[in-house]
């Protein structure tokens, strides 16, 4: 008796670990190659843009996607996890949105010459929220011509569903948005 009690309970616990371990991964989502190369394709290298790098805190380096519970507490997911480092998919997304947005110009994530302006990227909120809201913030800093540009943002979107899948979306979304700013930005540079 007491050993058909001892394997019932060692079974309960395999079972209840095995069905913690599924994990989820994410990616952001990024514009299509094909409408990079149709925007980029008509006069191109007459503007050139390295996006030098893109820099997030420690708290969302980690692998796993960052959920705000509280106005001080923060989760860090460990089933919810970045398929690779958010600070690389941040730049990436942010080179192919950029391309896609300013037309005429190079964008790349490696250096292009010396005449290239150059954009730094601080990330400082890129996670969901307890109230159903994502939050996008940081700064940027753009060297153009030898000048200096510095410009704050703070973006914040409802989630239209609950779930780790519409807050990457959503998330997503305000990335891109920011990148329309940024491209809106250098868009007015002389």
């Amino acid at each position: 008796m007491r050993k058909s009690i001892l394997t019932g309970i060692v079974m309960l616990l395999a079972a209840c670990s095995s069905t913690g371990d599924n994990k989820s991964y994410y990616q952001l989502p990024s514009p299509s190659q094909t409408a990079v190369k149709a925007s980029t394709g008509q006069n191109q290298g007459n503007r050139q843009l390295w996006v030098e790098q893109v820099s997030v805190p420690d708290y969302l380096a980690g692998n796993g996607v960052v959920y705000q519970t509280t106005d001080v507490q923060y989760v860090i997911a460990n089933n919810n996890l970045w398929a690779s480092p958010l600070d690389q998919q941040l730049r990436n997304t942010l080179v192919a949105n950029l391309s896609n947005q300013l037309p005429g110009w190079v964008v790349a994530s490696q250096p292009l010459g010396s005449e290239q302006d150059t954009l730094n990227v601080t990330v400082t909120g890129f996670h969901g929220r307890y109230d159903g809201r994502v939050i996008i913030g940081g700064e940027w800093l753009l060297k153009h011509q030898g000048r200096l540009i510095k410009r704050p943002f703070h973006i914040e979107l409802k989630q239209q569903q609950d779930g780790y899948d519409d807050m990457v979306k959503m998330l997503a979304q305000g990335w891109q948005q920011e990148a329309s700013n940024i491209a809106d930005e250098l868009n007015r540079l002389p």
